[in-house]
Formats: C-alpha cells, sequence, structure tokens
C-alpha cells in the first residue's frame, strides 16, 4: 500500500491543500487581524493603558498575549508525544489530525463573542484553544512528510506545503479587509463586527477545505491492527522511538540547533504586529499591508531555499537563512518608521518560508527506516513548541521587567546565534543534505 502512497500527486496535492486551509489562522488569528483586534480593545482609549483584568489580577495586555501563546503552545508540546505514539500504534494518524483541526476551528467561530474589555476571557481562552487545535493538528501533518513523498521530493513537497498556506491565507485576509475597511460594501454598521465576521470565516475556512485533505489523505498507511490498552501500547511506543533518537547523534544535533533559531523565529513571527502597534506606532493598514507583503514574497523564499538546498544541502541553506534572520534582528533594533518596516518585513519574507520548509524536510531526511513518523515528528514538535514557549515568555517577560520591545530583540539576536553554532555542530551527514559531491 506504501509505495503506491509514495510520490502520488493526487495525495500530495491533497496534504498541501492542509496547509492552505489552515493557514488561515497563522495569518488572521496570529499575525494580524486579531492582534489588531485584541489591541484596540484592550487599551484605554483615553488615558492609552493597556493594562487589563483577567482572572483575579491585572496585567500589560501584549504580555498576557504572549503568555496566552506560551500556554497553548506548552499544553501541546506535553500533550503531543503521547498522542503521536498512540497514533502510531493505532494507524490512526488522520483522525488525531481531525481532532485538533475540529478543536481548533471551532474556537474560531467562539471569538465572534470576544467584544469588549468584559469578555477578555473568551478572547483569551478561544485564542488559547484555538492555538492548541493549530499546532496540535500540525505534528499529524507533518509526519505524513515522509509517507507521501520520496527524500528527494520532500524539499520541493514542503515547499509547496508553505507556499499554498502563504497564498490561501492571503486571499482570505485580503477578502477579510475588504470588509474591515468598507463594511458599507456588506452592510454593516457595528464597527467590530467586520473583524468578529473574520474570525468565523477563518473558522469555517480551515475546516472546510481540511475536509478535502482528510477525504484523500491515507488513513491506516502500513495497516496496523491494534489490540490492547492503547495508552499502554502507546507509552511503550514513545519508549522505543526515544531510544532511537538519544542513539542517533545527527536527529539530536540537528534538534538543538532548529530548538535555538525556531525561538528567535517563530517569535518574532507572532510579536511582529505587537511591535509595529505599541513600539513604532504604525497604523494598522501599515502593519497588515507589512504582513501582506510577508505573505506573497514568502511564497519565493521557501521555493528559492528549496533550490538553494540542492546547491549547497539543507544544512548551509538553513545556515544561511539564519544569518539573514540575524541582520533581520539588528534591523528591527533600530528601525523607527514605516519604510525600515517594510524592509525588514521583505527580508523576513524570503527568509520565513524558507528556513520553516527546509526545517521540516531536513528533520524528515534524518528520520532512521521507521513506521513511528507521528512519534519522531513529536519530538520535533515539542522542539518546535517549547522554543515558542519560551521564546515568546522571553519577550514578554523582558517587556514586562523593562516596558521597552526593543530590549527583547537582543534576545532574539541570542538565539539564532546559538542556532547557527549548534546547526554547524552537524557533522557530514550525507550528500543531499550537506550538498557534497561524490569523491
Amino acid at each position: 500500500m506504501k509505495d503506491d502512497i509514495i510520490g502520488n500527486k493526487k495525495i500530495i496535492n491533497a496534504w498541501t491543500l492542509y496547509d492552505w486551509a489552515n493557514s488561515a489562522h497563522a495569518l488572521v488569528i496570529a499575525s494580524t487581524v486579531f492582534p489588531i483586534y485584541y489591541d484596540a480593545i484592550t487599551t484605554d482609549k483615553v488615558t492609552k493603558s493597556n493594562i487589563v483584568p483577567f482572572m483575579g489580577g491585572h496585567f500589560n495586555a501584549d504580555s498576557l498575549y504572549t503568555f496566552a501563546l506560551s500556554a497553548a503552545y506548552l499544553f501541546v508540546a506535553f500533550l503531543s508525544p503521547m498522542l503521536s505514539s498512540m497514533a502510531d500504534y493505532s494507524g490512526k494518524k488522520k483522525q488525531f489530525m481531525m481532532f485538533f483541526c475540529f478543536v481548533g476551528s471551532f474556537s474560531c467561530l467562539t471569538m465572534h463573542w470576544f467584544t469588549s474589555i468584559d469578555t477578555l476571557w473568551i478572547g483569551i481562552f478561544s485564542f488559547f484553544f484555538s492555538m492548541i487545535g493549530y499546532s496540535g493538528s500540525i505534528v499529524f501533518y507533518n509526519a505524513f512528510l515522509p509517507e507521501i513523498a520520496a527524500p528527494e521530493q520532500q524539499d520541493k513537497v514542503s515547499a509547496r506545503g508553505f507556499a499554498m498556506g502563504y497564498t490561501g491565507s492571503s486571499l482570505l485576509l485580503i477578502f477579510n479587509l475588504t470588509m474591515i475597511k468598507h463594511p458599507e460594501w456588506y452592510g454593516i454598521t457595528e464597527s467590530s463586527l467586520p473583524a468578529r465576521i473574520s474570525f468565523v470565516l477563518v473558522g469555517v475556512w480551515w475546516l472546510g477545505f481540511s475536509m478535502i485533505t482528510f477525504y484523500y489523505l491515507p488513513g491506516n498507511i502500513y495497516n496496523k491492527k491494534p489490540s490492547g490498552n492503547i495508552f499502554t501500547k502507546g507509552y511503550k511506543e514513545l519508549l522505543q522511538v526515544w531510544k532511537v533518537l538519544k542513539k542517533t547523534n545527527r536527529l539530536k544535533k540537528f534538534l538543538s540547533a532548529f530548538f535555538f533559531y525556531n525561538m528567535g523565529t517563530q517569535t518574532v513571527m507572532y510579536v511582529a504586529t505587537l511591535f509595529g502597534t505599541n513600539e513604532l506606532h504604525l497604523d494598522s493598514g501599515v502593519l497588515i499591508t507589512t504582513i501582506l507583503l510577508i505573505q506573497f514574497v514568502a511564497i519565493a523564499g521557501a521555493f528559492l531555499f528549496a533550490s538553494l538546498s540542492k546547491w549547497f544541502g539543507n544544512i548551509k541553506a538553513i545556515g544561511i537563512a539564519i544569518l539573514v534572520w540575524i541582520f533581520v534582528c539588528v534591523g528591527a533594533y533600530f528601525v523607527t518608521g514605516e519604510y525600515g518596516f517594510y524592509a525588514i518585513g521583505f527580508t523576513v519574507g524570503m527568509v520565513m518560508g524558507g528556513i520553516q520548509s527546509l526545517s521540516r524536510s531536513t528533520y524528515s531526511k534524518l528520520l532512521p527506516e521507521t513506521q513511528d513518523h507521528a512519534s519522531f515528528f513529536s519530538f520535533f514538535d515539542i522542539c518546535d513548541k517549547m522554543s515558542i514557549v519560551l521564546g515568546t515568555f522571553s519577550y514578554g517577560l523582558i517587556l514586562e521587567l523593562t516596558g521597552n520591545m526593543r530590549n527583547s530583540i537582543i534576545a532574539l539576536i541570542l538565539f539564532f546565534i546559538t542556532g547557527l553554532i549548534l546547526l554547524f555542530r552537524i557533522n557530514k551527514v550525507d550528500d543531499s543534505l550537506l550538498g557534497e559531491t561524490h569523491s
């Protein structure tokens, strides 16, 4: 059965369509409309204070936002390894992916009722569970890559997935922007309604297009027939994968490097809008234009770095991307206006898709021969989520202590430098990864 799946165009197209579906959440909810709407709701229009009451305490609204983000990823980081091993043992990887997709998409629908500071709890918890659904489904989605594409196809297929995500999410965002900027076109008179409808549309978009993915994506590829307690057997499966992982030096070294450079990458992506709003005082039009610029440039960037991997190998191509990220952070520290923000956005776009796409396909190539792809990718997911937790928490904590977002950027630079040093600790792995010729 597996031989009929590898390289199947219909299955690969269906797999990449999930990026089209769920990336609407990453763009509209995590990066643009929701953060801007959240800032508008939580900032006092008279005093300009953004100290808000929540769960019996008072918080800086931006810090609360990053803490909610960190908590969601921390939850998934602890949960996904066990669920992944259960999915591998039972052959129900697709069903687990569907569950998280449903949690995330329905959470977007509940954001419709986040209307004021009095319903801040709805906004925070809806955002929290939407992030759990989004990030939880990704680990199972990524685990399909080595099962549907041969190693020589994986860089290109991974890049196609990200390109689909950037394209689809941008189209939905553009439609949402027409509704937000010109509500009269749609007969809308309530000021907050267009943004809240945008959140609902993300849930519908995500759920609707993912149904095509789930229809074509294979289920039990290895025809596993589980027996006994799935929790106990899943735990044993996880232990076996962990033992293999501990003995595979190249995987350990890559994950340690990925942990640090991903800490910088993901934090930049999640807090860029907050930085533009509160540090540079840019209006929402500039912010959203920059985000769209990043999305469209990232499509070319994903394929550019897939090509660079052929010339230099995956490790060196990722190293080039990290160097660019370091320059991005240095530029962000000194930027003061709109045009500098545009320049940084363009550069981010060129490396954002490339480093994400190559990280996924490089890890896939480094895996040993196995049927436990979800379990192995759960450790990749742990590094991804924990790096986001520590990155966003560090950013929020430094902001809380110093009151200046620029101080947080220094930490991001250190994350990237550490990741780059650890990346080049990886010794010769194979020709396809390092881009070396046969002697």
